[in-house]
C-alpha cells in the first residue's frame, strides 16, 4: 500500500494529528491502494507559513533558474512515468494511454512554463496626464492556492502548480482526495 505524507516547507510530514488519515481504495478491486495523511487547520496553516517564508527568496530567483528547475521537473516526472501510470491507474481506473498521456502532457506543460520565465514582461500604459507615461510593472504576487481534481491529475495538477511557480510565485497544492499517490 502507498503511504502519502504532506508536504510542507520541502519535508515529507505527516499530519499533525497523526490519526488523521484515510485509504484511497482501487476503484475497480476496491482494495486499499493508497493510505494518506489528511491535513488539519495547523498543518495547512503550516504549509501557509512555510510558502510565505519562501516567497521573498523565490521570487527573487533569476528566470534562468527557474526554467532550469521547470524543465528538470519535466524530466523527472517522464522518469517516473510508470509510478504516476500505475498510481493513476489504482486510484482513478484510469487506462494505461489515459495515465501516460496525461503524463507526457504534464511534462509538456512543464517546458511551456519554463518557457515563459523569460516571457514576463511588463508595458507602457497610455496616460491621460499630458507628457507622463504609465508604466505596469509584472512581479510575483505571493502564495497560490492550486487545486486540482482527480480526472485528469497529472494535468491539471502540474498546471495548477507550473506558471505560478515559473512567474515567482509560491505554491500550495491541494491534492484530490481521490488520488493522493498521484498527487505526491
Amino acid at each position: 500500500m502507498n503511504e502519502t505524507l504532506l508536504l510542507i516547507g520541502g519535508e515529507w510530514v505527516p499530519a499533525s494529528k497523526n490519526d488523521r488519515f484515510f485509504h484511497r481504495l482501487n476503484p475497480v478491486s476496491g482494495k486499499p491502494f493508497t493510505r494518506a495523511a489528511a491535513a488539519s487547520v495547523p498543518d495547512v496553516e503550516a504549509a501557509v507559513r512555510a510558502a510565505a517564508e519562501a516567497f521573498s527568496a523565490w521570487a527573487a530567483t533569476g528566470p534562468g533558474k527557474r526554467r532550469d528547475l521547470l524543465l528538470r521537473a519535466a524530466e523527472v516526472l517522464v522518469a517516473h512515468q510508470s509510478a504516476f501510470v500505475a498510481s493513476m491507474i489504482a486510484e482513478t481506473g484510469a487506462t494505461e494511454g489515459w495515465a501516460g498521456f496525461n503524463v507526457a502532457f504534464g511534462a509538456s506543460i512543464l517546458r511551456e512554463a519554463a518557457a515563459m520565465t523569460t516571457q514576463v514582461t511588463g508595458e507602457i500604459i497610455p496616460s491621460d496626464v499630458p507628457g507622463n507615461l504609465a508604466m505596469a510593472i509584472r512581479q510575483p504576487v505571493g502564495v497560490c492556492l492550486g487545486i486540482a481534481p482527480w480526472n485528469a491529475p497529472v494535468i491539471l495538477g502540474v498546471r495548477a502548480i507550473a506558471m505560478p511557480v515559473a512567474c515567482g510565485n509560491t505554491v500550495i497544492f491541494k491534492a484530490s482526495e481521490s488520488c493522493p499517490a498521484v498527487h505526491s
